[in-house]
C-alpha cells in the first residue's frame, strides 16, 4: 500500500491551511492567520513544533505543493517548508497544466484550484463553485473543463468587518441562524442580515447563472463559511471545506 503523503498549502489572505494528503484523502489538517505576515524564521518555529506533534505522518511526506493568492508570503512559506522537510516544493499557478481551460491573465491560484478539483473530482456536468472566502466567489465550469466565468463579491467576515468597524453601536456578532428573520434585538438583527442575506444573494446568483446557461449545475461550496450557508441555500449539492487543497493535490498529480 502507498503510505507516502503530500503536503499541501493553501495560502489565502486571512487564512493559511496546511493539509496531510494521502490519495486524494485529507489525513488532517490547520490553519494559521496570514496576517501579521510572518518572517521565515516565524514559519520555521511553527513547521518544526507541526513536525513534533505530527511526527507519525510528517514522516511519510514525500511532496508538497503550494497554492497562493499572496505573493509576498509564497516564496518565504516554499523556502522554509523546502529547508523543514528536506524537499522542492511545486508552487501552483493558473498556468499549470491540466484539463481546465481559461484565457485569464488574473485568476487567482485558488479559483483555478476549485476548478480543477471539480471538473476532476464530480461528475461531467457543468459546475459551480461556490467559495466563502474573503471574498465570495462563484466559479463556473463546463464539462470539458472550460472556465465558463467568474462571480466575485465581498466575503461574509469582510462585509461583516466592515459593518462593525464603521458604525459606533454595532457588536460583533456570533454567525449562527438566527432566533428570527426580523429580529428584535441588535445581534439577532444583524445576524439575519449576514445569514439569509448572504444565503439570498448566493441561491440568487446561483439560479442567474443556470439561467444564462440553461442548465442545471452541479454545485460545490467551499471555503471557512460553506458548512454554515449550505442549510440555507437548497441549490447548493455538496459542501467541502478541503476543496481548495483538493484541487492543488490534482496540480501536483498532473504536474509531479
Amino acid at each position: 500500500m502507498n503510505m507516502k503523503m503530500i503536503l499541501a498549502v493553501n495560502i489565502g489572505n486571512t487564512n493559511i491551511r496546511f493539509a496531510i494528503v494521502q490519495e486524494m484523502k485529507v489525513k488532517f489538517s490547520w490553519t494559521i492567520n496570514t496576517k501579521p505576515y510572518k518572517t521565515a524564521g516565524e514559519f520555521f518555529m511553527l513547521f518544526q513544533s507541526f513536525k513534533q506533534q505530527y511526527v507519525t505522518d510528517i514522516e511519510k511526506i514525500h511532496a508538497i505543493v503550494i497554492g497562493s493568492v499572496v505573493p509576498l508570503q509564497t516564496q518565504i512559506i516554499a523556502r522554509v517548508l523546502g529547508k523543514a522537510f528536506k524537499l522542492n516544493p511545486l508552487i501552483v499557478s493558473r498556468n499549470t497544466p491540466s484539463e481546465v481551460t481559461h484565457q485569464s491573465n488574473q485568476m487567482g491560484t485558488d479559483l483555478y484550484a476549485n476548478a480543477v478539483a471539480a471538473h476532476y473530482l464530480y461528475e461531467k456536468r457543468k459546475k459551480i463553485i461556490v467559495d466563502f472566502g474573503t471574498a465570495l466567489t462563484l466559479t463556473a465550469v463546463d464539462e470539458q473543463g472550460k472556465l465558463l466565468g467568474v462571480i466575485i463579491a465581498p466575503g461574509v467576515i469582510t462585509s461583516l468587518n466592515a459593518l462593525v468597524g464603521n458604525t459606533a453601536q454595532l457588536p460583533d456578532i456570533e454567525l449562527i441562524k438566527p432566533k428570527a428573520i426580523l429580529g428584535k434585538d441588535t445581534e439577532t438583527c444583524m445576524q439575519s442580515g449576514i445569514i439569509y442575506g448572504y444565503s439570498s444573494m448566493v441561491e440568487g446568483l446561483i439560479k442567474r447563472i443556470n439561467d444564462y446557461l440553461q442548465e442545471d449545475c452541479y454545485v460545490i461550496s467551499t471555503g471557512g463559511l460553506g458548512h454554515l450557508y449550505k442549510p440555507f441555500v437548497p441549490s447548493i449539492h455538496i459542501d467541502d471545506k478541503l476543496h481548495t487543497i483538493k484541487g492543488l493535490c490534482k496540480l501536483y498529480e498532473l504536474n509531479k
